[in-house]
């Protein structure tokens, strides 16, 4: 097994090891992918020694140190591989990106993308126009609790400040 734009290989979880930053790549990556605990750099499973606790302690760094919530876009299961037991942590991609590493926020230290086989820093502006999608995306699903919203007050309110409405606006004020 070789490391894919897909596929992560760690050798252990340690408190060094930032897999809260593969995660977040893989949400943000338009396929998600699969991180293992117990393969090496050259594919070689070399196993987990406390499966369980380390299980644990995924899915709590998981669920702590990422935002938005990504509840339900990952799955820790174990696997054996060449007869080693080894971790497999399944992660979706996710609807509400970027996502980040909750301690650093929407910064280039925090938010994180698959390029080949490495996790790299997003770009601010890369940051910036994936959080202005999932906020325009959000905000036409709210449902109105007035249903007779007409826009003569917006057209008034333009007009006292000498501005128009463009042409593709004022079709979808028809429909």
């Amino acid at each position: 097994m070789t490391e894919t734009n897909r596929i992560e290989f760690k050798r252990e979880l340690t408190r060094d090891l930032d897999i809260e930053r593969e995660v977040v790549a893989f949400l943000n990556y338009h396929e998600g992918g699969v991180v293992y605990i117990g393969i090496d750099d050259n594919g070689k499973a070399v196993g987990v020694k406390d499966i369980d606790g380390d299980m644990l302690k995924i899915k709590d760094r998981i669920r702590k140190g990422i935002s938005p919530s990504p509840m339900g876009l990952f799955d820790v299961t174990t696997e054996r591989i060449d007869d080693a037991p080894v971790i497999k942590v399944f992660v979706a991609t996710g609807s509400e990106k970027p996502y980040y590493k909750t301690k650093y926020g929407l910064s280039e230290r925090g938010c994180f993308l698959r390029v080949g086989t490495a996790s790299e820093p997003m770009t601010t502006k890369l940051i910036e126009d994936l959080y202005a999608k999932r906020v325009r995306q959000s905000l036409k699903n709210i449902p109105s609790p007035h249903k007779d919203l007409t826009f003569r007050q917006l057209h008034i309110y333009y007009d006292s400040l000498h501005l128009q409405l463009n042409k593709s606006f004022a079709k979808t004020q028809d429909t």
